[in-house]
């Protein structure tokens, strides 16, 4: 795998805005206040012909609330696992205690600090970054994230000393001969995303699954702006868990931040092979539940649903949960229904086994024979209008089974809908996505 490099600093420093400016994409969360990125978030990046892993990180504060602090670590915790690391300084403020506080915790990293002196959007400003001296890491880089004055040579100089890392001994992560097989293990991961509204407890059910404080975890709702993944290995191969933002109706979101998040998550959902749909039980299943499983559905995209927070509530409201998953949630079928609580794992251990089950059902493979004769007496059963004929049926792929359907004229969506119900019906697919790809006798 390639190195890795934290981007640090102290929050609005334009550190998410120069992860996006190496990229060459809007990847990161942006805005023109502190304290929008709060998680760490890995992407790939490239520079002559050189890759590394750009590490994203939230605002690097020495003093304020729980929140922050649980930030900084997620910052510190970054370098630890960095191979160099990028110290953003905003050269138009200046030296602040907050960015000497960064700089003293740098002097004990084992990788090569570079200092970026950002928002130099002119030349006439590059002679402000001298004072950087004092930080006692070395010659500042000038640069204009948001303009892309500077950053050629950074990334020069990045490589650089990348390079010399490696002579010296080799980057942690190319020395391990693993990797390879991690990075083969993570293309054909199984994908598992969470979600569900604000404060439903999504991202502190992520850390007790992935065994590790990968999210950042408040009480304060909208705490998770990106979605963030982690892979880890379990009993039925590699598994990639997505966290993601809390998602508010559209009317709601009220800031460009809320807004990218919420197309981050369903991006997450798009390609994701199956959803975990995290209700807080103490509040209910909600419209915004509803509107958000609605969606979760038309993606295709297969869904557990979790009722978090179960010990908190009495019998009677229990009961009433209950209804409301079958009164609201029934257009999901019959999926699993699984009450826990992330806070103390109660209750979570039994979410591996419908895991397990929707793996082998992702990768389910039927006989060419066995689905022409589902097909055959399900048309026997109830003829598609119109004189529509299914001819013939093959299973073309798996993860997820997909099935090549050879008729006559057009199939209506409803008689599609049809077919994959006694599909999945007789070979137990339970909730998996099933494609379907009709194809014309005259094609």
């Amino acid at each position: 795998m390639s190195p890795v490099v934290a981007v640090v600093g102290r929050p609005n420093v334009g550190k998410s805005t120069l992860v996006n400016r190496i990229l060459g994409r809007r990847e990161a969360i942006v805005e023109e206040r502190p304290g929008v990125t709060r998680d760490r978030k890995a992407v790939e990046a490239e520079w002559q012909g050189r890759s590394f892993t750009l590490l994203d990180t939230g605002g690097w504060s020495a003093t304020g609330d729980a929140l922050d602090a649980k930030v900084s670590a997620q910052a510190e915790r970054a370098v630890r696992e960095a191979d160099a690391v990028l110290f953003v300084v905003d050269a138009s403020v200046g030296l602040t205690a907050d960015d000497e506080q960064v700089a003293r915790v740098l002097h004990t990293a084992d990788g090569p600090v570079l200092v970026v002196a950002n928002k130099v959007d002119h030349p006439s400003g590059a002679d402000s970054i001298w004072e950087l001296l004092g930080l006692g890491l070395g010659t500042p880089q000038a640069v204009s994230a948001l303009h892309g004055r500077g950053t050629g040579d950074l990334l020069d100089e990045l490589v650089a000393r990348l390079d010399a890392a490696a002579s010296d001994g080799g980057d942690r992560r190319d020395s391990d001969p693993a990797d390879d097989d991690l990075a083969d293990a993570a293309a054909e991961a199984f994908s598992v995303v969470l979600v569900g509204r604000p404060n439903a407890g999504k991202s502190t059910l992520f850390n007790r699954l992935i065994g590790e404080d990968r999210a950042i975890v408040h009480d304060l709702p909208g705490t998770t702006r990106d979605a963030i993944d982690t892979l880890i290995e379990t009993d039925e191969g590699p598994v990639r868990f997505i966290d993601t933002a809390g998602m508010r109706r559209r009317a709601r979101i009220d800031t460009g931040t809320e807004y990218y998040s919420l197309v981050r998550a369903l991006r997450a959902v798009d390609t994701a092979d199956v959803a975990l749909l995290v209700i807080d039980s103490s509040v209910g299943v909600t419209h915004q539940d509803q509107r958000l499983a609605e969606r979760v559905d038309a993606a295709g995209c297969p869904v557990v649903i979790l009722l978090n927070k179960w010990d908190l509530i009495s019998t009677e409201a229990r009961l009433e949960v209950g209804r409301d998953v079958d009164d609201r949630l029934g257009f999901l079928g019959d999926p699993p229904v699984l009450r826990i609580s992330a806070l103390s794992g109660k209750g979570v251990t039994r979410l591996w086994p419908s895991l397990s089950a929707a793996v082998a059902e992702y990768r389910t493979r039927i006989p060419t024979r066995r689905v022409n004769e589902v097909v055959r007496a399900a048309q026997s059963a109830q003829p598609a209008p119109a004189g529509a004929r299914i001819l013939y049926a093959a299973q073309v792929a798996t993860d997820p089974p997909t099935f090549t359907l050879f008729a006559n004229r057009t199939l209506p969506r409803t008689y599609l809908r049809y077919i994959e119900r006694k599909l999945r019906e007789h070979f137990d697919l339970g909730v998996t996505a099933l494609k379907f790809r009709v194809r014309r006798r005259d094609e």
